[in-house]
């Protein structure tokens, strides 16, 4: 039970909560006390180190520290004392000395020059100390140590916040400072740039460079004015203030929401300035009569009025509808396809797949949840009848036991991963399962490196031990779950010991983990793509589905199934049917009575058959089927596996429409180029990995002639005669909302007030449920269903000819392919060029040297460029991130498709590597 303290304050009785302290009541109860140790926020703790906050306490010698003090009953405390006020007179004119001139500072309107206005003292009568050298070395961070008070805020940002470790604070006295890692140079360090210890520092010696003049010692961009909105990276949906200045975003901050507690990554606060790229789209283009397809791409900025020339809008959009409209004509809805987008809005996806649907009469519609994790949605929908996470990434802090496989969140999720650490340092048990070593697994108890290609095998083995050693809830299996007898069969024969020589990882340990798995009170699972990325994906997670419906380790706080979703709105874009054998809500294009809901409300007959996926599109347009195809913030021409066959099936189209905001490697192929809107620049809700729905804002203008994505598919509807008409996008949301149980209760109008809401929530009153299926499933008959799965290898093992498996993924400061972020000035700073990860000891044994240019090779192509060595990459295996038009990894990557989820084995392909001069010898 929570307790309640009455004390005085200033006079005032007043009421601390149970654990408030001093400062925290005077701030709810308005009285302003100085403070520069102090950071009230989530994730911070009080040091109570820079006496900037002391009060007076009646009957005590000494003067006490607000921020670490909790008054006890009838205390009478007074913020403003003769001796209260000389004490932090003296504490601000010692700091202000060792400060630089306020003319001459980092930030003449940081924290510490507010309040010591306010206090009164804005000089001071002591010399300075030596002045420490300025380290620049950083390309986001500037680091300006002589106006730095040694508060130690950046070192609890690093390390107990964002828990990244970098920062210390080195040497002692007067000369103790801020250090990363060994006393390396910023810019050196491990830092990964997540700009904590810069929201945090008080006076402005971690400050963005962005601000900052040309020698990135004083400020001088001062925003004009501060917009709430979202992220528009990754699936973990961090709300943002944005700053602005000019009509261009100058500053990112996070804000405090239920995903990110004001935190952020790299990408979310310092990958900004793509939007105001000279490379935007800014005007219509049309291909120019004498400019035939090719497959080959030749992307510069320079040339490309050779291939495309402008256009109005009138005419561009007259020509993508006509193009369209000509293909339904001859071949039906046979023969035209629509790739929508996760980063666009959830109305922007429900409007596209609306279209194609409606205007097409065809369910060839998919986006990157068909690249991503198509076969978790397909095992979870059959496995416990509902496609999405079961419980939030923040259910780690209530966990005991925690499963992170196949997904390295550090990179691509870090946010989420700050919660994983938190709760892994608060002494929850951590298991990582990667075939690469990676950061997380230093807070490990457990960090399984087994065979890439052999999760079932890892994980029927841990079934084998929950089953064998009677670990599973068999009260909560008769109650809730089907199925199990036919695993308890099937999985006899995957003993520790078979499987042992199959993964990799010794008998023993898969024992332990399966123990400490199951018979924790709380235990929860979270992967990525590299349990999805498979020929097997869906048999990876019928076996994750397994370990939890086993154990009964779901539906309660600190349980439950949780695949970290990619892109801002995957989940919401999935939800909004964007997807070719669902309408929205995952109900199925095959059922007529679901169909004749959507025909009614749409005033159409609809496809009765489920369309093609991402991949069987490419198949069907150089077989002769699809001929035209409508794409809208989506870059196949990089994202899709096997890019001769993805480039040349493109290539091949009568009419391509490319709707974007950058020339990418799809729309060097359009037809017609359609210059669209920034997330930025635009109004519309996201569903994040957690379900949890935000409302983005529009921050800045568009540029040029571009404009709003929902525009634009309304003006295409209109042109195939659909005769659409919004007055908004809140008008199309309660369209899409009417068509989806998920969001009922959630209104638009709720959205703008409470800023984020959890679907599904029971009414419009009450807050979402973040914990599902505590009592049943969203079944047909309200029970979870097991199904057993079998040893399916990849499906292209190593070989003499190539003896190596390539493996591909994402990479902390780049984002999907690379068409935001590679123009973020910060981002590509960071990370500029292509490169491919091999162990240190297979490097030696091959003769290469380190940064040299190789080139790998698999069955389907080549690609050349800069050898990186990585501890994290085991033996016999290569990385390359998917990013880098220069190096498109997917020129190697597999097609063959999971016979589930329809996704390709991006995660394992055969692959040799050599110097780019055999390459090049061996080519002449």
């Amino acid at each position: 039970m929570s307790s309640e303290t009455k004390f005085t304050l200033n006079g005032k009785n007043v009421v601390a909560k149970d654990g408030e302290t001093i400062w925290q009541v005077a701030k709810r109860e308005g009285v302003g006390i100085p403070h520069l140790c102090h950071k009230d926020a989530p994730g911070y703790r009080s040091d109570g180190n820079c006496r900037a906050c002391m009060v007076d306490i009646e009957g005590e010698r000494t003067l006490t520290a607000s921020c670490i003090r909790t008054p006890s009953e009838g205390m009478v405390v007074h913020t403003e004392t003769e001796r209260a006020a000389k004490a932090r007179e003296m504490v601000f004119e010692l700091l202000v000395a060792d400060q630089p001139s306020r003319d001459h500072h980092p930030d003449p309107e940081s924290d510490f020059w507010t309040w010591s206005e306010r206090v009164g003292v804005t000089s001071s009568r002591y010399s300075a100390c030596a002045k420490p050298v300025q380290d620049i070395s950083h390309p986001a961070i500037a680091v300006n140590l002589d106006a730095c008070i040694a508060c130690n805020l950046c070192e609890r940002a690093c390390r107990e916040v964002q828990v990244n470790d970098v920062i210390g604070m080195g040497d002692r006295g007067s000369h103790s400072a801020p250090i990363f890692d060994l006393a390396d140079p910023m810019g050196l360090s491990t830092c990964v740039a997540c700009g904590e210890c810069v929201s945090a520092c008080p006076t402005g010696a971690l400050m963005e460079k962005s601000l900052l003049d040309d020698t990135a010692s004083k400020r001088e961009v001062y925003p004009e004015e501060t917009i709430d909105s979202v992220c528009p990276f990754c699936g973990v949906g961090c709300l943002t203030s944005v700053s602005v200045k000019d009509g261009r975003i100058v500053k990112v901050e996070g804000r405090d929401g239920p995903a990110n507690e004001n935190r952020l990554c790299v990408k979310g606060r310092f990958g900004f300035d793509y939007v105001s790229s000279p490379e935007r789209l800014t005007k219509p283009l049309i291909r120019r009569d004498d400019a035939p397809k090719s497959a080959s791409i030749s992307l510069t900025r320079d040339n490309y009025l050779d291939v495309f020339r402008e256009a109005t809008w009138e005419e561009a959009l007259d020509r993508a509808a006509q193009g369209l409209k000509t293909s339904l004509d001859a071949k039906g809805g046979a023969g035209i396809a629509g790739f929508g987008s996760a980063k666009g809005s959830n109305e922007e996806a429900y409007l596209f797949q609306k279209l194609i649907r409606q205007g097409f009469q065809t369910n060839n519609v998919d986006h990157c949840t068909r690249l991503c994790h198509a076969s978790s949605v397909a095992a979870l929908m059959e496995g416990i009848g509902s496609g999405a996470v079961t419980a939030p990434f923040n259910a780690a802090t209530d966990a005991d036991c925690m499963i992170v496989i196949g997904a390295r969140p550090e990179q691509n999720h870090p946010v989420a991963a700050t919660y994983i650490k938190q709760a892994a340092k608060n002494g929850a048990k951590l298991i990582v399962m990667d075939p690469r070593g990676q950061g997380l697994m230093r807070h490990a108890d457990y960090g399984l490196k087994f065979k890439p290609g052999t999760d079932v095998a890892m994980l029927s083995a841990i079934l084998n031990v929950i089953i064998s050693e009677k670990l599973y809830d068999e009260q909560y299996i008769a109650a809730h779950v089907d199925g199990f007898e036919a695993l308890k069969e099937k999985n006899r024969e995957f003993t520790p010991e078979a499987m042992e020589p199959v993964c990799g990882i010794p008998a023993a340990t898969l024992r332990e983990v399966a123990r400490l798995y199951a018979t924790s009170a709380k235990s929860i699972i979270f992967w990525g793509m590299g349990v999805s990325q498979h020929v097997h994906g869906t048999d990876n997670v019928r076996c994750l589905i397994a370990m939890a419906l086993t154990t009964g380790q779901i539906g309660r706080p600190g349980t439950g199934l949780h695949p970290l979703r990619g892109q801002n709105n995957v989940q919401g874009a999935s939800d909004a049917g964007l997807i070719p054998m669902v309408f929205p809500d995952y109900r199925s294009v095959e059922n007529p009575d679901i169909r004749a809901e959507f025909e009614d409300a749409w005033g159409r007959t609809l496809d009765p058959a489920r369309g093609l996926t991402v991949v069987e599109i490419m198949d069907d347009i150089l077989a002769g089927g699809i001929e035209a195809m409508y794409v809208m913030g989506e870059n196949p021409a990089m994202s899709d596996p096997d890019q001769n066959h993805a480039r040349k099936a493109l290539a091949s189209l009568k009419h391509l429409v490319v709707q974007d905001i950058f020339l990418t490697e799809t729309a060097w192929h359009a037809d017609v180029i359609l210059p669209a809107s920034a997330h930025a620049e635009k109004l519309g809700t996201y569903t994040n990995t957690n379900r949890q729905v935000q409302i983005g804002q529009p921050c800045v203008p568009m540029p040029g002639e571009a404009r709003a994505d929902w525009e634009l598919i309304v003006a295409l509807a209109n042109r195939v005669g659909l005769g659409w008409s919004y007055d908004g996008v809140p008008a199309i949301y309660e369209e899409m909302r009417s068509h989806m149980n998920s969001l009922a209760n959630i209104s638009w109008q709720r959205l703008e007030t409470e800023g984020t809401v959890t679907y599904p929530a029971d009414a419009p009153d009450k807050p979402g449920n973040e914990i599902l299926f505590g009592q049943s499933f969203p079944t047909a008959d309200g029970r979870g269903k097991i199904v057993p799965t079998d040893l399916v290898p990849p499906d292209e093992v190593p070989d003499e000819e190539f003896p190596l498996v390539l493996t591909t993924g994402r990479m902390l400061e780049h984002w999907h392919t690379g068409a935001m972020t590679r123009r973020a000035n910060v981002l590509n700073a960071i990370e500029p060029e292509p490169v491919v990860s091999m162990n240190p000891r297979d490097i030696k044994m091959q003769g290469f040297d380190i940064g040299q240019q190789v080139t790998v090779e698999t069955r389907r192509g080549a690609i050349t460029l800069t050898l990186r060595a990585d501890r994290d990459v085991s033996s016999g295996m290569l990385f390359i991130p998917f990013c880098f038009f220069e190096a498109p990894a997917n020129f190697l990557t597999n097609p063959q498709l999971d016979p589930f989820g329809k996704i390709p084995e991006f995660k394992f392909c055969a692959a040799r590597i050599f110097s780019a001069q055999e390459h090049l010898a061996a080519a002449e």
